[in-house]
């Protein structure tokens, strides 16, 4: 099956944010265990839901250090989650994702 990167990069954003707001990953080392893309793309994408107007904030661990904590989705703007929990096999198989 052929995808656009387009239809990629979107998939593997919702995906992310999905991950982040279920809890099953909420930093940079579940995102990359879990999906088993590199580190930088994990922080690209990241850096990338504000496009989508999906608000995604990093909250420091209290007195920990080098940046411990985890991301948390604190608005999904005009996503509606809900489709992403119903099409979660087809955006993971879009993907290649496990």
């Amino acid at each position: 099956m052929d995808v656009s990167k387009t239809k990629s990069s979107f998939y593997r954003r919702l995906y992310v944010a999905y991950l982040i707001d279920s809890q099953q990953a909420s930093s940079v080392p579940a995102l990359t265990e879990v999906t088993g893309m590199p580190r930088r793309t994990a922080q690209d994408t990241l850096a990338a839901l504000a496009d989508l107007d999906i608000v995604c904030e990093f909250e420091q661990e209290e007195g920990a250090r080098n940046h411990a904590g985890r991301y948390r989705i604190r608005s999904w703007g005009a996503i509606d989650q809900r489709w992403i929990k119903d099409n979660l096999v087809q955006i993971k198989q879009v993907l290649g994702y496990p």
